[in-house]
């Protein structure tokens, strides 16, 4: 694949919390060109980052020319106060203060909006969540007040209940996705939402003794599952490694092994539609 749809340039893949005090006063730009150089170095031509309040991912788009790399950046996520993004992103407490970052967003050249409207996998307990995702009526208007702005939407979302809410809204892909039901899943195939499922964060735990091997087992399981669920239904997929994330490191390439584990031969094909699809989408429209 030339493509990862799904990554994040202040992240390290080790230590969220030392790769973010590398830049937090300055930007490391020697460091961001490294990573370039080693996504060049596999053949990678297109990068899709999921945003920092540090500018990482906006320094990391301005040098991505150099090294042939078309980079696509919200900026930073948008995470309502209180609930999980907080310590990546901007955070708004009303649809009126979120309209403005919307507005900020695009003004300071960001290419879509991304938002944040569940938490993440507890991944020592298979089918559990960190926290409740927003309710569906908030996830429809922020949805709403984007694409007035003319901005695509990368939704981060777990859970059946706030995937399906943000695929009826028309958000334009979907992140992770953990534990989907049929509903969810043709609420997508039908919106034409791009699901990137970024199997690498849960494939790349198995055997390293940090979470429970029977619950990494199980998520895994699932979302291949409902990958070959979704294709069969028509979805689109693309490929995105979730690169920075805790075992995947910048590079990587076992997010299409772990697609082919779903789909077959097929995978490739099915990963090149789904990533031609979001580099129409995910730009300013």
């Amino acid at each position: 694949m030339n493509c990862d749809c799904h990554i994040h340039m202040v992240l390290d893949g080790a230590d969220w919390r030392a790769a973010i005090r590398r830049h937090r006063e300055a930007v490391d730009l020697g460091w961001i060109r490294g990573r370039l150089a080693e996504y060049q170095a596999r053949g990678i031509t297109y990068l899709r980052d999921g945003g920092d309040r540090w500018g990482v991912g906006a320094a990391a788009r301005a040098m991505a020319g150099e090294y042939g790399i078309t980079y696509r950046t919200p900026l930073a996520p948008l995470c309502l106060e209180g609930y999980y993004g907080r310590f990546i992103g901007r955070t708004y407490r009303t649809t009126k203060e979120f309209a403005r970052l919307v507005t900020q967003t695009r003004r300071e050249g960001g290419d879509f909006i991304k938002i944040m409207i569940s938490g993440l996998m507890d991944f020592d307990r298979f089918g559990v969540l960190t926290e409740e995702g927003l309710p569906p009526e908030l996830i429809r208007e922020l949805i709403h007040i984007a694409h007035q702005e003319g901005l695509a939407v990368m939704a981060h979302g777990n859970g059946a209940r706030c995937v399906q809410a943000a695929a009826e809204a028309g958000a334009d892909s979907i992140e992770h996705g953990a534990y989907l039901d049929p509903e969810a899943l043709r609420a997508m195939a039908q919106a034409g939402t791009v699901w990137v499922p970024t199997l690498s964060t849960v494939g790349n735990l198995r055997g390293r003794g940090r979470f429970r091997e029977e619950a990494v087992r199980a998520i895994l399981d699932s979302a291949l599952e409902n990958v070959a669920a979704f294709a069969g239904m028509g979805g689109l997929i693309a490929p995105g490694s979730d690169a920075g994330a805790w075992a995947v490191p910048h590079g990587s390439e076992t997010e299409l092994p772990l697609l082919e584990m779903a789909l077959g031969r097929e995978a490739e094909a099915i990963a090149e539609k789904g990533a031609h699809r979001i580099r129409q989408v995910f730009r300013q429209r």
